[in-house]
C-alpha cells in the first residue's frame, strides 16, 4: 500500500510563494502519474496539478502559470511550487497518483495553506 507524507504548508500572505513535498512511498512517483489536489472548507477535492510519466504536466485554469509541479525520483518525492498566492488558493492540498486509486486507495494527511489578503 502506498504511504504519502506532505508538508511544507502554512500562513502566507497574498502574493507570497510555498513549496510543498510530498514523500511517496509504496507508489513510485516516475512510474505513474501523480498530482496535487486540494480540498477547502465546504467545497470537493480537486485537482490541481498533475505530472505524467515523461513530465509533461498540466494545471487547473485557476492555477495555470503561478504553480508548479515537479518530481525528484531519486527521492521518490513529489514537489509543488506555488507562487502569487492567493486567498482562494486556501486550503488542505493533497498529493496522490492520478487516479488517485493507483497503487491503492489511501491519502495522506494533507498540509493546509492559508492565504491572508
Amino acid at each position: 500500500q502506498k504511504q504519502l507524507v506532505e508538508s511544507g504548508g502554512g500562513l502566507v500572505q497574498a502574493g507570497g510563494s510555498l513549496r510543498l513535498s510530498c514523500a511517496a512511498s509504496g507508489i513510485l512517483v516516475m512510474l505513474n502519474p501523480m498530482g496535487w489536489y486540494r480540498q477547502a472548507p465546504g467545497k470537493q477535492r480537486e485537482l490541481v496539478a498533475r505530472i505524467n510519466i515523461g513530465g509533461s504536466t498540466n494545471y487547473a485554469d485557476s492555477v495555470k502559470g503561478r504553480f508548479i509541479i515537479s518530481t525528484d525520483n531519486p527521492k521518490n518525492t513529489v514537489y509543488l511550487q506555488m507562487n502569487s498566492l492567493k486567498p482562494d488558493d486556501t486550503a488542505v492540498y493533497y498529493c496522490n497518483a492520478v487516479p488517485e486509486t493507483l497503487g491503492g486507495r489511501m491519502w495522506g494527511q494533507g498540509t493546509q495553506v492559508t492565504v491572508s489578503s
